[in-house]
């Protein structure tokens, strides 16, 4: 075989080469988002590679500055309806999303780097705006280290790790993950399971991964 054929055929397969994500679903996403999504899916493939035998604290924070790198984009100008769930294939293919795109992608990789998922909740809160007494809805990832330990919030709007006992900005409402829909105590301190997540949204996004 000619060289420089032997050269293309090598680049070929090592522009597929992603640890993190096999070759079907980057095929995938190519058809689906256009070429330039491959380069999104290997800084994402080098930030689980960096993260992945790091310690929890440096998994949250990789994880967290890294999704946050995505712009903000509301989901009518994104989606052209109110309020859409994406996978994190589709909040990284295109390139933009809002509050809960960011807080559902830390989730799932979160999990894919070994964090127990009893120890995530994806959070609904009301965020007090800086200067107002508007509060807004929103939505955030908590980490509990333990069952009633503070958790720790990563958030796209405050991108600084901190205790959700610093930040006076939130007020919990409730929170879930896939093993239940959880109502938080005063200021994070713990969670009650108040039933199964049958959340429509939560299961329409499971059935698209």
């Amino acid at each position: 075989m000619n060289k420089f054929f032997i050269i293309l055929l090598v680049l070929s397969l090592n522009i597929n080469a992603l640890e993190s994500f096999d070759s079907r679903t980057i095929h995938k996403l190519k058809n689906k988002y256009g070429s330039n999504v491959y380069k999104r899916l290997k800084v994402w493939d080098e930030m689980l590679l960096k993260a992945k035998n790091a310690k929890t604290l440096n998994k949250l924070k990789y994880v967290n500055d890294f999704f946050n790198r995505v712009r903000y984009i509301t989901d009518i100008k994104h989606w052209r309806v109110i309020d859409y769930w994406a996978t994190p294939f589709e909040f990284i293919g295109t390139a933009g999303g809002d509050c809960e795109d960011y807080a559902i992608a830390k989730y799932f990789a979160l999990i894919k780097l070994g964090i127990p998922e009893n120890k995530l909740r994806i959070s609904y809160v009301k965020l007090l705006r800086r200067g107002t007494r508007f509060e807004q809805a929103h939505m955030v990832l908590l980490y509990y280290h333990k069952p009633n330990s503070t958790p720790i919030v990563l958030d796209n709007v405050n991108r600084r790790l901190k205790l959700v006992s610093q930040r006076k900005d939130l007020k919990l409402v409730y929170s879930f993950n896939a093993g239940g829909l959880y109502q938080s105590k005063k200021r994070g301190q713990g969670q009650i399971k108040v039933g199964s997540n049958n959340l429509h949204k939560w299961k329409s996004l499971v059935n698209k991964l």
